[in-house]
């Protein structure tokens, strides 16, 4: 089964809008477009439901229920349950919140692992545990390809480890990392593990059970939804958690690592992504079709999809004499995140001519400057990186490379 495309643009109204004005949007990395069935949701709650939720007027409850809703339809694709769900503003913001939530599992003198890989979100926060006595060990990529070793990381775990924190996949390399394995390897010590999606999850949301990450995170503005970072925290690591609201709500599950209270539109939102998956489902498997394992089926409806158009950009990327690829140089086990150093001109003056002539993408360090300074990159002037999903044409692809060829 292949992605009907033209059905799957029909759903994001800036998608139309980018193609009648020939308009390629290949910044997916930094944030997806919402398809409508998630701005339909955000409208009707906010033009029908300004109250506070749960109190005992209908309105109220109708508020609610809308929010329940949210939380049922993200946690049946996750493969989790409800009660595993918490949502922040950002995931940046959720990882300073359990960087203080932790500190009832951690002690003085405990030992943590972090990447250089990762995102600053999920390192920054853990590695400032050092101020209160934790000792950080820093699992290095290999300065030439970026890529993480399972023999480095199982030569600092010990029976210290209390934690592991690692990206799924890297928003510089697009590589995606053994996810299984490494929180395996974690278990085994008696660590736990910490998982940044964030990269990962707009190009089909994971079996979280399957993973065996005790934390997982990732953003909804990455996965056609609302601005919120997702938390899918086991009840077993939640239970060693620190309550992090105010001291009368330290019962209440939904506010206990969300201190400033949820916005509750964007949770009731949540549901349009579900929506829009059961609408790209039904429309290439109809309503009594396949529905085992939905999930699955999109993920890899999505993955397939965006193999196409990637392996088009790369084979051109690879050809190009002043073009030198910061990542995988194939399809294979990746995600299709695609950096890159231009010859001859910085990254951000690339990025502005391409721009120019309609495809848009971005440079910079991403966030991760650590990976860069790594690869032996100056963070400052950075890479140039167009990221793909499964909404991505090959005329956008044709249309970027088409740039490409005059600017470089």
């Amino acid at each position: 089964m292949q992605l009907d495309i033209n059905f799957v643009r029909q759903q994001f109204p800036a998608l139309a809008q980018s193609s009648e004005s020939k308009i390629a949007f290949l910044e997916n990395a930094g944030g997806s477009c919402l398809c409508t069935q998630t701005t339909e949701i955000l409208n009707s709650y906010y033009n029908h439901h300004r109250v506070q939720p749960y109190h005992a007027t209908p309105i109220s409850q109708d508020a609610g229920n809308a929010m329940n809703a949210g939380y049922t339809a993200l946690a049946t694709y996750l493969n989790v349950d409800e009660n595993d769900l918490y949502f922040g503003p950002s995931t940046s913001q959720n990882t300073y919140v359990l960087a203080n939530a932790l500190w009832g599992y951690l002690q003085e003198g405990d030992e943590i692992i972090v990447t250089n890989q990762d995102h600053e979100a999920n390192s920054g926060s853990w590695r400032r545990l050092k101020n209160r006595g934790v000792i950080v060990r820093e699992w290095q990529v290999d300065s030439e390809t970026g890529s993480l070793s399972l023999e480095k990381l199982h030569n600092l775990l010990s029976e210290k480890t209390k934690l592991v924190a690692f990206p799924h996949c890297s928003n510089i390399l697009g590589e995606i990392n053994p996810v299984v394995k490494i929180c395996s390897m974690a278990h085994q010590v008696g660590a736990k593990a910490i998982v940044d999606g964030v990269s990962f999850a707009g190009h089909g949301l994971p079996d979280v059970k399957d993973l065996g990450a005790d934390i997982y995170l990732f953003s909804l503005y990455k996965v056609y939804g609302p601005h919120l970072g997702v938390m899918v925290i086991s009840q077993q690591m939640a239970g060693l958690l620190e309550s992090q609201g105010h001291y009368f709500n330290s019962a209440e599950r939904e506010k206990r690592l969300m201190p400033a209270g949820p916005d509750h539109a964007q949770i009731a939102a949540i549901k349009g992504v579900s929506n829009y998956f059961d609408a790209v489902f039904e429309h290439h498997y109809g309503v009594d079709g396949a529905v085992n394992d939905k999930a699955a089926i999109i993920r890899s409806l999505f993955h397939e999809a965006e193999r196409i158009p990637l392996d088009r950009l790369l084979a051109y990327l690879n050809q190009h004499p002043k073009v030198t690829i910061v990542g995988p140089k194939t399809s294979h086990n990746r995600a299709p995140t695609i950096s890159f150093l231009p010859q001859g001109q910085s990254p951000h003056a690339l990025v502005r001519s391409v721009g120019d002539l309609g495809a848009m993408g971005a440079a910079g360090h991403f966030y991760s400057p650590r990976l860069l300074t790594a690869l032996g990159i100056n963070p400052d002037s950075g890479v140039a990186r167009y990221s793909l999903v499964h909404y991505n044409s090959l005329a956008d692809v044709d249309l970027l490379i088409d740039a490409l060829e005059q600017c470089l």
